[in-house]
């Protein structure tokens, strides 16, 4: 395939043309594959491997500027090892099954592909349609790469879904851009969060356990419900 040929196809794709980006992943599976060889020896199987870098290959599509005047192949090579390296990183307590993993990286590809066609983030319920699993099974393929957070759970009277604005909590659940957006945030944030929203902790002892007072605490936690609307918007 010549570079023309590539770039043609790259804005089919972006323009939501599933055959174009099919043709371009296709082609494209032997970079994959070369990069996916590399890791090889982690404990995860080759194919799985591949599928993963193919995420970040349907990434790459999605995002390239030929103005930069960066060939492809150039550009998607980081995306692709960028993906494999988050997907064999581990920095969590709980460890994720092979099978889950594996169902993750379908439910992720889906995700990807979606995005590509319609030019949004699908909800969960989206993603259990195009996938023809439950909404259950969707959100614990997504919560295997991401930090599990509930939207709903008590702080003394307050609740999260109320503190960001919002009167819909099955509407917030099934809105995956906030549970990427507390994946996003700096790892103190994101344990505060958890903290404050999922354990129900008081922001007096949040600010024990960070050695901060709780009017720092309070200021933390405006400037995180703030990014979250943002992230929302």
């Amino acid at each position: 395939m010549t570079p023309e040929e590539t770039l043609l196809l790259i804005e089919k794709a972006k323009n939501g043309d599933a055959a174009a980006l099919e043709v371009l992943v296709n082609s494209n599976m032997g970079l994959v594959k070369s990069i996916a060889m590399r890791f090889h020896d982690r404990g995860v199987e080759f194919e799985d491997l591949c599928q993963i870098g193919t995420i970040g290959m349907i990434k790459a599509i999605r995002n390239f500027d030929a103005s930069h005047g960066t060939m492809f192949s150039t550009y998607a090579v980081p995306l692709i090892m960028g993906e494999i390296r988050k997907y064999l990183r581990d920095d969590g307590i709980i460890k994720v099954s092979r099978d889950l993993k594996r169902r993750s990286v379908f439910v992720l590809r889906a995700k990807e592909n979606f995005i590509s066609e319609n030019g949004r983030e699908p909800t969960v319920s989206e993603l259990a349609d195009t996938c023809g699993i439950t909404t259950c099974d969707v959100v614990e393929c997504l919560d295997a790469s991401m930090t599990v957070m509930s939207f709903s759970e008590p702080v003394g009277e307050v609740m999260l879904e109320d503190m960001l604005g919002f009167d819909n909590i099955p509407e917030l659940c099934d809105n995956i851009a906030l549970r990427q957006a507390i994946a996003r945030l700096p790892k103190q944030e994101k344990q505060l969060v958890y903290y404050r929203f999922y354990k129900g902790y008081s922001q007096n002892k949040v600010g024990d356990l960070f050695g901060m007072t709780q009017v720092k605490i309070s200021r933390m936690e405006k400037k995180i419900m703030e990014k979250l609307r943002v992230a929302l918007a």
